[in-house]
């Protein structure tokens, strides 16, 4: 019985190749869209689920509370981790890491940049990053051990059990022993570093900053008891920094945990309050995979349904001849699974075909799980869903025929089964015109981020790390660079200009309210600062060599003289800390993070003996690769123990989008696809309405009808349907692209001529893809026409 199911349904398709084909066509790009979106989202969802500790694995935040906000984030207290490991008896293990840097090792007459970071002597007990070589316990726990990748150990030694033991100089400064070789990281870990270094290495380089429980840096970890409750734990840890230091009226300060395995997705704060991140975007995609599928699916609901009339006469006969409403049902349905069954081959075919690309537009390293039968078990309950969601209301209609009406020749076709038609086709397009609003106001959005003024000229700006010896010749590197024809300015300061992110809130001024602790960000930074970044100033000047105060001085933005409440602040005298100086300057604002958060309040003060940080050089417009060239010789001259690095500024300020970028590349492909496969199913509908109304075109034509006037008699109806989706979607297109701007404090205007864009972009698509069809219907001879009838 079923294999007859089967046959039959088979035939059915190959008689009928041409809505068969589009079917199918539909159905697979659905689901290969479908299938793309889902191997993301199970990448995403999997990340650093691996450790097998994860189930007590947290991460510590701080909320703080001042200047009558709530903010909250992940840097902690240097001495956090050994402090909560020694006080909290539900915490098993606990360590610090600092966040990752880039330095410069040499070993085997081989010099070559790693990035790694510090953690603590329980690292490797608490995280599931396998050892090659060395023990957790004694990995991280002396000052000159260093723990280093098996990537990392074959570069210099050749292989992970010849690098153990060996020194390895750092910084070409310090000497360190390989103390451990770990596993290369996979792709699903959140963390990502070459090289680790203990934490009392850390503690002995910070010894100032680590004992001040007032400053934060890196994150800390913790592992708890099995048996450990973590909302007791959270309880007790909430106030835990006030055993370390006083209480202020002005700032508070509190402690809270979050699930370690959570935070890759869930790294978003709302009023101290963890709230979203990139979960949004998992939960996004996959609605816009179900949607698309879903679009697929109605395609062949609608041909099915509108091709009811050609299977009436079938079903009439087979219910006379005793075949129960079941039997129909199930052979529908076969069809429909068959179909399906064609689609998710081809389905998985382009997906395997096209994962390459996927990956080089996602950054990602998917792969099909054909080894595992989970994915198989996950193909066959697509088939099951999609086939079923396909064909049941076509079989449920179809078998619902009365064969007396149906032999008779009394059947039309149904307004009930009309409406539903049409309903599909408004719904596949407001979907469509959906995607083609995000789609526009994405683009618009990251050519946003692109063309705004920042308040500096971050083109033909690089930044080179102040290391080594440069650390020392700074000054005669600086004279030397700025005699190089390629060469406009060069200064330095703490932190790349679209990276300042270390605050401060012991900033104090005449009048300051001493029960109110405002954040200002902080940097340090060298002789023509303001010249060699373009900055504008609103007042005062920029740090000279010729004012020897001013490295007491110091410069503020806009916003931060608004904060203060000055109006006329040049010359006035502030206090940072217990160091007194005068307001040498007034920047105009600019934008020193990403568009997502507002311009803070920011301090600037003059170091011209810094020797870690960032090097700024100026170079002249269209002369990069000359001011590459010369820069690299000079540092080779200056600093030949390390390898000449630098980036570009404009470079570093697109890697804040990469999520973005993604989102909008992604929302091109999802828009394209969507609006396709609905005007897939719209030519299946048309090339159905124009042989139902063959006979209706031929009379016509013989009464003088023009083409053009048959081609909107048949597009009108279909124009109408795709309207109406544009005026329903429109108002959800409005709600979504507006929730998803809310995530930029700088964001473009959502304006009326987008819609009207999209609008009229699906109404000429869909009436090209109607009148191609009807075109075709109008140009055929009418003796033709009334013959085959």
């Amino acid at each position: 019985m079923i294999k007859n199911y089967f046959l039959v349904a088979w035939r059915n398709m190959i008689r009928n190749k041409a809505f068969s084909v589009i079917n199918i066509l539909g159905l697979a790009l659905g689901m290969t869209c479908s299938l793309f979106i889902f191997l993301w989202i199970r990448d995403e969802r999997g990340v650093d689920g691996f450790h097998k500790n994860g189930p007590q694995l947290y991460q510590v935040y701080e909320r703080d509370y001042f200047d009558g906000k709530v903010h909250a984030d992940y840097p902690t207290q240097g001495l956090l981790a050994e402090e909560l490991k020694k006080t909290i008896p539900e915490v098993q293990y606990a360590s610090g890491f600092e966040w990752n840097s880039i330095n410069t090792f040499e070993a085997q007459n081989k010099i070559l940049k790693m990035s790694g970071s510090f953690a603590g002597g329980d690292f490797f007990t608490m995280f599931s990053y396998p050892l090659l070589q060395g023990t957790p316990q004694t990995a991280l726990n002396s000052l000159e051990g260093i723990a280093i990748s098996r990537k990392m150990a074959e570069l210099f030694f050749g292989s992970p059990a010849a690098a153990m033991g060996k020194a390895i100089r750092f910084e070409n400064s310090d000497n360190f022993q390989v103390s451990a070789v770990f596993e290369n990281l996979p792709a699903n870990s959140s963390l990502q570093f070459d090289f680790l270094r203990s934490w009392l290495a850390f503690k002995k380089e910070n010894e100032d900053w680590i004992h001040n429980w007032g400053n934060t840096d890196g994150p800390t970890f913790v592992q708890l008891r099995p048996d450990a409750n973590p909302a007791k734990v959270s309880a007790e840890i909430k106030e835990f920094i006030y055993r370390y230091q006083q209480r202020s009226k002005a700032f508070k300060v509190e402690l809270d945990l979050q699930p370690f395995p959570e935070k890759y997705l869930h790294s978003t704060f709302k009023n101290g309050r963890i709230d979203g991140g990139r979960i949004e975007y998992v939960h996004l995609f996959t609605m816009v995979a179900v949607f698309i599928l879903l679009i697929a699916c109605i395609n062949f609901m609608n041909l099915a349904t509108a091709r009811s009339t050609k299977r009436a006469k079938e079903v009439g006969v087979r219910k006379v001849i005793g075949a129960a409403r079941p039997a129909l049902i199930a052979q529908f349905m076969g069809e429909a699974l068959l179909l399906t069954f064609f689609s998710i081959f081809i389905a998985v075919s382009l997906t395997a075909l096209l994962l390459p690309a996927f990956n080089t537009l996602t950054g990602k390293q998917l792969s099909l799980p054909v080894h595992q039968p989970v994915f198989w078990l996950a193909m066959l309950g697509l088939l099951l869903l999609s086939g079923f969601v396909s064909g049941s209301y076509p079989a449920i209609f179809l078998s619902a025929l009365k064969p007396i009406r149906v032999l008779k020749g009394a059947l039309k076709p149904g307004g009930g089964a009309s409406f539903f038609r049409k309903a599909l086709v408004v719904f596949q397009f407001g979907l469509s015109m959906v995607f083609l609003v995000g789609m526009i106001v994405i683009y618009r959005q990251l050519d946003f981020v692109q063309r705004i003024n920042l308040g500096f000229d971050r083109n033909n700006l690089v930044y080179i790390p102040l290391e080594g010896e440069l650390s020392q010749k700074y000054e005669l590197f600086k004279q030397e660079a700025e005699e190089l024809p390629a060469i406009m300015q060069v200064s330095k300061l703490r932190q790349p200009p679209t990276s300042m992110f270390t605050h401060t809130g012991d900033i104090r001024w005449v009048g300051k309210d001493p029960n109110v602790v405002v954040s200002f960000v902080q940097s340090d930074v060298g002789y023509d600062f303001v010249k060699t970044m373009d900055l504008k100033l609103a007042g005062g000047r920029d740090f000279s060599p010729a004012y020897p105060t001013d490295s007491a001085g110091f410069i503020l933005n806009e916003t931060a003289v608004k904060k203060i409440g000055y109006t006329d602040p040049i010359g006035k005298t502030m206090w940072w800390g217990q160091h007194p100086g005068k307001i040498i300057g007034v920047l105009k604002d600019f934008h020193f993070t990403s568009l997502h958060q507002p311009i803070e309040p920011l301090i600037i003060h003059m170091n011209e003996q810094r020797t870690s940080g960032t090097i700024l050089v100026r170079l002249r417009a269209g002369r990069d690769k000359e001011g590459l060239a010369s820069l690299e010789k000079l540092c080779r001259e200056l600093n030949p123990a390390f390898p000449f690095s630098y980036q570009f500024s404009d470079a570093e300020y697109n890697k804040s989008y990469r999520g973005e970028q993604l989102v909008g590349k992604l929302a091109n492909y999802f828009a394209f696809l969507a609006v396709f496969i609905s005007c897939l199913g719209l030519l299946g509908l048309a090339t159905f309405t124009a042989e139902q109304r063959t006979r209706e075109i031929g009379v016509r034509k013989v009464l003088g009808a023009s083409v053009p006037g048959i081609v909107s008699l048949l597009s009108k109806d279909f124009l109408a349907l795709v309207l109406i989706a544009i005026v329903i979607a429109s108002p959800i297109a409005w709600y979504s692209v507006y929730s998803w701007l809310q995530g930029f404090a700088y964001r473009t205007p959502i304006s009326w001529w987008i819609f009207a864009a999209a609008g009229v972009s699906a109404l000429l698509i869909a009436f090209l893809t109607v009148s191609f069809q009807a075109v075709r219907a109008a140009s055929v001879n009418p003796v033709d026409s009334l013959r085959s009838e």
